[in-house]
């Protein structure tokens, strides 16, 4: 799924004994008797998960799909919905017409391969730098704000009903949360308190009629062709919400990878993105709303950040945590930028 597999050393591992067993007993036993796993390989990407890519063969088509798994040894996130629940709201999304791969498969414990499930693999790129300078995509970039807007807006429209137990998340459990995760780094840094400060002043007087909210939807989490969004992945911190986080997710400015003047993901408008959001009928956009989750998105992603350098200072000396940790300057310098822009005004 994607094209991740390029640039890990994860991509094309063989598999161990036990994953390439499993997996043969649960498609032989979901697929039909004589049903074989064909080119079995590890992919890049699901740094919490593992992602498995593999087809099944079975006197017809052949079949292309990808296992996303737990194994046990990963330590599952604190906001993390459950590899059962992902697989439950992509399936309720597909249902609402939202581009997610088809949920095939979820595994049992007498699997013997952890917590998990399998899926279509839909082909495309992930790779952010690829979708923003290729020129394979120069056709798809600008559609991708409204394609992404749309795509929002469908999964907004899930019944609660059906989405069972989530985690709730509100503007105050979302900021005591961030406050909670600053302190316990224990390093006092000006711009965060200044942060902080201007969002506990400028948080939205009530909380907004709930929903379904992916929780992570951008750049990086989605699937591209030519033509544009093929899928919408990575339902890991999926949640009932405010509407307005996933489109100003879409927006922080990490996720626009050095196209800063396209704060839509890097390759479009905001007014692209809440003109299709509008279009579908959901509901109007308040932009006070997704300009204050913007903030705190900037603000939570640069503690991401901060506590991933703390870590590798502290003994956990991953490529990933070095990369990463060291952009917590500049999600300050991304604050700055959005609480004292030049001009006075606001998310230039």
């Amino acid at each position: 799924m994607g094209s991740e597999s390029d640039s890990s050393a994860h991509a094309n591992a063989s598999p161990g004994p036990d994953i390439g067993s499993g997996l043969s007993r649960v498609v032989e036993r979901d697929f039909g008797r004589g049903a074989q796993v064909v080119g079995l390989k590890r992919l890049s990407g699901g740094a919490s998960q593992d992602l498995w890519a593999f087809d099944v063969e079975n006197c017809g088509p052949r079949l292309e799909l990808i296992l996303r798994r737990n194994p046990g040894r990963t330590v599952r996130r604190e906001n993390a919905a459950g590899m059962e629940t992902e697989a439950r709201l992509i399936g309720l999304a597909r249902e609402a017409g939202a581009p997610v791969p088809r949920i095939g498969y979820v595994l049992t414990p007498e699997d013997g391969l952890g917590s998990g499930y399998i899926m279509q693999r839909i082909e495309g790129e992930t790779l952010a730098r690829r979708i923003l300078r290729d020129a394979e995509y120069a056709d798809a970039r600008p559609r991708l704000a409204g394609q992404l807007g749309a795509a929002a807006a469908l999964i907004h429209t899930i019944d609660l009903a059906d989405a069972g137990d989530l985690r709730r998340v509100t503007v105050e459990s979302s900021l005591d949360a961030s406050y909670a995760l600053y302190r316990a780094n224990g390093k006092r840094r000006p711009v965060v308190e200044w942060a902080f400060r201007w969002l506990r002043e400028n948080r939205p007087a009530n909380d907004a009629s709930p929903c379904v909210v992916h929780g992570d939807m951008r750049n990086g989490n989605i699937i591209v062709g030519p033509e544009g969004l093929r899928a919408v992945i990575d339902w890991e911190v999926v949640h009932i919400g405010d509407p307005m986080e996933d489109l100003a997710w879409i927006c922080v400015t990490s996720w626009r990878f050095g196209e800063i003047d396209k704060p839509a993901g890097g390759f479009g408008t905001r007014e692209d993105l809440f003109a299709s959001y509008e279009a579908a009928g959901v509901g109007k956009v308040d932009a006070d709303r997704v300009s204050f989750w913007e903030t705190l998105g900037v603000l939570r992603w640069g503690l991401s950040c901060a506590l991933m350098a703390r870590e590798f200072q502290q003994g956990d000396r991953s490529v990933e945590r070095a990369a990463i940790g060291r952009r917590a300057s500049e999600t300050e310098i991304d604050l700055m930028a959005m609480l004292a822009p030049r001009g006075g005004r606001r998310h230039a």
